[in-house]
């Protein structure tokens, strides 16, 4: 299994887009806007009706809650069932969005993610530059909640698919499966399948006041229990309604199924949407047997893991006997600095995004002299210094003149170092975009390796500034 790079281009939307409707949960009137994001951003949502706009970025770490959806919490700030506009725009293959909220709750819509989805198709699908990485699963992955008996697991395919197998033990909706083979089918097969509930859990819902924005044309609700007056009234007054029946086929009236397995397809969009929050697509099956938004999650939570240690361990894979993209002549053609302290020997990989240089380590570097005598280690400042070399070299080759420009730090963060670094090791960096390069401002990622290990991470960010 690894990270790896496609030849598919990342996408986005081509303007901004409204819909208006009512949380399902808050029973507020809600204002929803997809916005167009920069390429490797992702998926954020935004709470325009709070101080500073604060964005909460779909990332399974942030979850916190499962029991009436997923609902994410950043910095004290929360929004809650975000699933179904997730699974709106992985289902059309966007990879990267900004969701503005002025309220907690996206609009629950009709139960489904058609009208985010009509939506987005309005706004238009972009292109962008940059190329989408997945991660390949070559071993099957799998979590268990043994509480509930629910399992999920992911093995290896050649597209993201998914298959959700539904068995709530009640007569009335039976065991179901639904399989979606490739993503595209997604608008067509999917996504207008609407949430659903049991009469009892209803009934506990309306009790609590938690259930304030539901009506019969947003949920199917599956009749599990007999249908008493007072429960009766308690619905007509909830939803309403004047009259309210129960039909042959065990729901409640108004609504009519769009499909026998409208469930388990509403359980598949919810996968989707939850498994959106791994921030990395994934090239495998995915199996749920019994799924809810707490086994989703923390399976999103494990792979997401599993990636992030992947794509920090992956050490890149480079033939020494090939000539370098860059020897160390051209090296100073670009960079300004100079023995001792230049920290590169050369460039293998270079590209729009990403960067992967080397530096040979020996016992006549200057600062073996005081750090420290009788035991020489490389100073993990001059570790990340050289990994910064590395990543000027990838923002000044968007410049028709580099040798005119000087290279500045701006900020480094999350620097952490894994192993000490000795005459005689041979470093290989690695340094690729956060966000794309806008007035010669880069915000990379960049890793060091030796001897097969990582042995170093930060992210910096950096400017370039014109001398001449």
């Amino acid at each position: 299994m690894g990270i790896i790079s496609t030849d598919i281009k990342q996408k986005t939307i081509q303007k901004e887009v409204s819909l208006k409707g009512v949380g399902l949960h808050t029973g507020k009137d809600v204002t929803l806007t997809f916005k167009p994001a920069p390429e490797n951003a992702g998926f954020a949502f935004k709470r325009i009706d709070l101080e500073g706009s604060p964005v909460i970025e779909a990332d399974a770490n942030y979850v916190t809650n499962t029991q009436r959806g997923t609902c994410l919490e950043k910095n004290g700030v929360t929004i809650q069932t975000c699933e179904h506009v997730l699974a709106a725009l992985v289902g059309l293959d966007i990879d990267n969005a900004i969701i503005e909220l002025n309220d907690t709750e996206p609009p629950i819509m009709d139960g489904s993610a058609k009208f985010f989805v009509e939506a987005l198709e309005k706004a238009g699908i972009e292109t962008q530059e940059a190329c989408r990485e997945e991660y390949e699963v070559t071993d099957v992955i799998s979590y268990t909640d043994e509480e509930s008996g629910s399992e999920i697991l992911v093995m290896p395919a050649k597209e993201y698919q998914v298959t959700t197998m539904v068995d709530f033990g009640t007569k009335v909706l039976g065991t179901q499966n639904a399989t979606l083979n490739h993503m595209s089918d997604f608008k067509t097969n999917i996504s207008d399948s609407r949430t659903f509930s049991f009469l009892h859990e209803l009934e506990s819902l309306l009790e609590n006041g938690l259930i304030k924005g539901g009506d019969l044309n947003n949920a199917i609700v599956y009749v599990d229990k007999e249908l008493s007056p007072s429960t009766m009234e308690k619905l007509k007054v909830a939803f309403k309604k004047d009259s309210i029946a129960v039909k042959p086929n065990g729901i409640l009236d108004n609504l009519t199924l769009h499909y026998p397995n409208e469930a388990a397809r509403h359980k598949l969009l919810d996968v989707i949407g939850d498994l959106a929050l791994i921030g990395t697509r994934i090239r495998g099956k995915v199996i749920a047997n019994k799924p809810g938004h707490f086994v989703n999650t923390q399976f999103a939570k494990k792979m997401s893991k599993l990636i992030k240690n992947e794509r920090r361990n992956n050490v890149p894979k480079i033939d020494l006997n090939q000539p370098p993209v860059m020897d160390v002549n051209q090296i100073m053609d670009m960079l300004p600095h100079r023995q001792p302290f230049l920290l590169l020997d050369k460039v293998f990989e270079l590209s729009d995004n990403h960067v992967i240089g080397l530096k040979n380590v020996t016992m006549n570097e200057e600062f073996f002299k005081g750090h420290f005598p009788g035991a020489p280690v490389m100073p993990g400042v001059l570790i990340v210094e050289a990994m910064a070399q590395t990543g000027g070299i990838l923002v000044l080759s968007t410049v028709p003149d580099p040798e005119n420009y000087l290279t500045f730090f701006m900020k480094m963060d999350n620097v952490k170092f894994k192993q000490k670094v000795v005459p005689g090791d041979t470093l290989i960096f690695k340094c690729s975009l956060i966000s794309p390069i806008r007035r010669g401002i880069c915000h990379m990622q960049g890793y060091a390796y030796t001897n097969g290990k990582l042995c170093a991470e930060a992210e910096l960010m950096a400017q370039i500034t014109k001398v001449k």
